[in-house]
């Protein structure tokens, strides 16, 4: 069961999706979901992180739900007019979340698919006073590198290592700038897996995108071990 709640980025008109545990929430979870914004297993995977015991957010990027991967295309180039206009979208996706009623209070915490991967990464880059972010096969490049010192929330990376739309230059361009940072940050990379591992519903027909059950159940299990960590 899910509900509803209204945001905004300026004269943007933004809804966030919220799923809540039976009992009290150990955490608050930011989601942030792919290209194609709220739909399919990103829901799935926010109603999961309820049932396990966490207050859940998904987040909208565009205020509208694109109606295929080229309209995707064309709504993400709206919110990347600069890199602080992406940035700003993002952000007021956590701020969304820490005005749920029921989160006050809360640790908070953000995970994001594909696009979502590149959200939570800039949120820690910029110091968001997160506790953990994790990145399943998320962008990794950016415009704004993390400042040394900046970083607070403890990074996790999983990574499919045949993903052509993250090859290993900028995997090595990802782990130089997070030391250059000082933050603490963890990698997981799955040997022969694509770009979307974590979608069993891949569309067909797309060279880069391909589900994989094993990298699918190893992340989410690395993404629970390290809440559980951090959360103590």
């Amino acid at each position: 069961m899910s509900e509803t709640i209204a945001y905004s980025d300026g004269e943007t008109a933004l809804n966030g999706i919220v799923y809540r545990p039976s009992g009290t929430p150990r955490a608050a979870v930011a989601v942030y979901p792919t290209i194609m914004n709220q739909v399919g297993v990103v829901l799935d995977k926010a109603q999961a992180l309820a049932d396990a015991g966490y207050l859940a957010m998904v987040a909208d990027f565009y205020g509208k739900q694109p109606e295929n991967f080229d309209q995707s295309r064309e709504f993400v180039g709206e919110i990347r007019a600069t890199p602080e206009d992406l940035r700003r979208r993002i952000r007021m996706g956590l701020k969304a979340l820490v005005e749920v009623p029921g989160s006050e209070g809360l640790p908070l915490l953000a995970i994001g698919f594909c696009l979502g991967g590149r959200a939570v990464l800039e949120l820690a880059r910029e110091g968001a006073p997160l506790e953990a972010v994790v990145s399943f096969h998320g962008l990794l490049d950016t415009e704004l590198p993390a400042e040394p010192g900046k970083v607070a929330a403890r990074i996790l990376v999983c990574h499919g290592d045949a993903d052509p739309m993250v090859p290993r230059s900028l995997v090595v361009a990802f782990w130089e700038e997070m030391d250059a940072a000082g933050a603490n940050w963890h990698f997981h990379s799955y040997s022969g897996v694509k770009h979307g591992f974590t979608n069993p519903n891949s569309p067909a027909g797309n060279p880069a995108v391909d589900y994989d059950a094993s990298a699918d159940r190893q992340s989410w299990a690395a993404m629970h071990e390290l809440f559980e960590e951090v959360l103590g």
